[in-house]
């Protein structure tokens, strides 16, 4: 009798836990194998100038590699890593192992569907292929609308999810055989591999965390349950300075090291143990609006990362080359907007407060084309989400779904959130 043999292209979902694409090849075929790819087009200049993956996401993302292939040798599975391109590398990795099945996360942005077309192209009519939904809160199939009929404004999104639709449990996965367990012939790259060189980070950096499902639960069970400084978090959450002024769960949710249900159920206990108050649900809130930027990703499509945006609208945006060098340096003529972006170049990490302050300054303000600050933004964040970060670039700069197209008062919002000038004063020093 012939086996059948599944490969799973490990994407954004870089997790065993509440993995449901995992579960499905655990339980539907006989042999599971595991596939990643480190897209050598990733570490290359983008038209804008930059490398669309820096090296603080490059070193986050080979740790949580390195912890997947870690946690799925614990479920018998061998995870196989290669550098270079997805499209010529997965095609040859499933003929090479008599693959029946490759199973991956949809995925539904302009990059990433050219690259699912390419290899279901080469692979058609050799094996089957599966994709699934699995980076959301709430599963698009369980919406009371179509994803293509998501409402423009947030508020009415939030309200129907709210009261209609339910959050899914937790997928479990159980091992598979040790007989599944193939040799690993492959090598994790380095950062050296990747094109960049070691670095460090200053020791007060906001986000001194490692990349990986690991790191991800450990974070979760310190600040909900160890600390519970989840109970705090909406008093805290537009912090600048220090470690848990937020959750810090973005940088994993982003490369999938752990996924938005997980913590929604994790917050959910907490809220049996130690009650629900305002700051449980503005997590969940906060989720919420993680799924409606991925909710307009899809319905927009490549309006999201057009110059008029998902509302189509001209303005005189402009590419002085001089305003946005000192923009990325911090040498604007506004110190907060400096301070932050001189954090972001040291450490890969911004807090929430100043990504909306230094997106409405380069925007309103320097009046730029808004693509290139969502371009560098990309290139450097530890936590990059295409979804988010080009949605929330498109609500500040007025062509999103912001229906009231506001400006920030970067003035007013450093004397409120940096009256005392802590937060300058510390990364102002290393300009």
């Amino acid at each position: 009798m012939t086996s059948s043999i599944s490969i799973i292209w490990f994407t954004s979902n870089l997790r065993t836990i509440d993995n449901h694409i995992l579960k499905v090849a655990c339980e539907k075929y006989d042999r599971v194998i595991g596939f990643y790819c480190f897209n050598k087009n990733d570490f290359k200049k983008n038209e804008f100038g930059f490398k669309k993956t820096e090296k603080f996401r490059a070193k986050f993302l080979i740790e949580s590699v390195n912890n997947l292939s870690q946690n799925l040798k614990k479920l018998n599975i061998p995870l196989f890593v290669f550098f270079g391109d997805p499209a010529e590398k997965l095609p040859k990795f499933c003929k090479n192992n008599d693959a029946t099945a490759l199973l991956f996360q949809n995925e539904f942005t302009e990059q990433e569907t050219k690259l699912i077309t390419k290899i279901s192209s080469k692979l058609r009519n050799k094996i089957s292929i599966h994709s699934y939904f699995d980076q959301f809160l709430f599963h698009p199939h369980d919406l009371i609308f179509d994803i293509d009929k998501t409402p423009e404004v947030f508020s009415s999104y939030r309200k129907k999810v709210e009261k209609y639709v339910t959050v899914k449990k937790c997928s479990e996965i159980q091992p598979k055989n040790p007989s599944n367990w193939i040799p690993v012939t492959t090598k994790i790259p380095n950062l050296q591999t990747l094109g960049f060189t070691d670095f460090s980070i200053p020791t007060f950096t906001a986000f001194p965390f490692k990349g990986g499902e690991d790191a991800a639960m450990n974070r979760l069970q310190y600040y909900f349950f160890k600390s519970r400084k989840l109970g705090s978090y909406k008093e805290t959450r537009n912090g600048l300075l220090g470690v848990n002024y937020s959750s810090k769960f973005s940088p994993w949710l982003g490369n999938g090291s752990i996924s938005a249900k997980t913590l929604y159920w994790e917050i959910k206990k907490y809220e049996k143990r130690f009650g629900q108050n305002q700051s449980t649900y503005w997590l969940i809130f906060e989720l919420i609006w993680r799924d409606y930027f991925k909710c307009l990703a899809y319905k927009h499509g490549t309006n999201l990362f057009t110059l008029g945006g998902i509302k189509r609208k001209k303005y005189n945006w402009n590419t002085d080359e001089v305003l946005i060098q000192s923009w990325i340096n911090g040498h604007t003529f506004n110190d907060f907007v400096n301070a932050n972006m001189i954090e972001l170049k040291k450490t890969g990490w911004m807090s929430n407060r100043g990504r909306q302050n230094v997106a409405s300054f380069f925007a309103k303000e320097l009046l730029l084309d808004w693509r290139i600050g969502a371009a560098y933004f990309e290139s450097m964040l530890i936590d990059y989400d295409v979804h988010s970060n080009y949605g929330n670039w498109q609500y500040v700069a007025g062509v999103g779904n912001d229906p009231r197209d506001r400006k920030f008062d970067v003035k007013w919002q450093s004397e409120k959130y940096d009256a005392n000038r802590k937060f300058r004063n510390r990364w102002l020093q290393l300009s």
